[in-house]
């Protein structure tokens, strides 16, 4: 498998982050405009909240006809969202997306801090197919060990 980190794959994002109290459409605006999937919900203190990303404003938004300008991200983010750290390999971070549906993963330091966000665009096809073929692996030896 590939050894390249996270940390390595996003070096040139920037954090799209907005506050609990900010409304779906401000959170859809400043998506559109960082052109990006996803962006973290966090305290003015830096804490991580939560996550929206396409899918949240799809399936949560959209589909239940909320209105954008008067849905707070807070009703309808993903909380306290799984996190990776940034010196994870590329390879297991998109192992994770694979078992856990995720295509958003936000990025922690080794003291904690949010870094950004890992998307499954941010990695490579070879490792992409490294990630399917491990799945696959361990699918199959679970199935072999039921």
């Amino acid at each position: 498998m590939s050894d390249r980190t996270v940390s390595q794959s996003i070096i040139h994002r920037n954090l799209v982050s907005l506050p609990p109290h900010s409304t779906v459409l401000e959170a859809a605006c400043i998506m559109t405009k960082a052109n990006t999937g996803s962006v973290l919900i966090m305290t003015s203190s830096g804490t991580l909240k939560g996550i929206l990303t396409e899918r949240d404003l799809m399936t949560r938004v959209v589909a239940k006809e909320l209105k954008p300008g008067s849905t707070s991200v807070s009703e309808v983010m993903t909380p306290n969202p799984h996190c990776i750290t940034s010196e994870m390999t590329v390879s297991n971070a998109v192992l994770i997306m694979i078992e856990r549906g995720f295509r958003h993963l936000p990025i922690t330091s080794t003291t904690g801090k949010i870094l950004g966000v890992f998307s499954v665009r941010d990695a490579l096809p070879k490792e992409i197919g490294e990630a399917l073929s491990l799945a696959e692996f361990l699918d199959q030896a679970g199935s072999s060990l039921a």
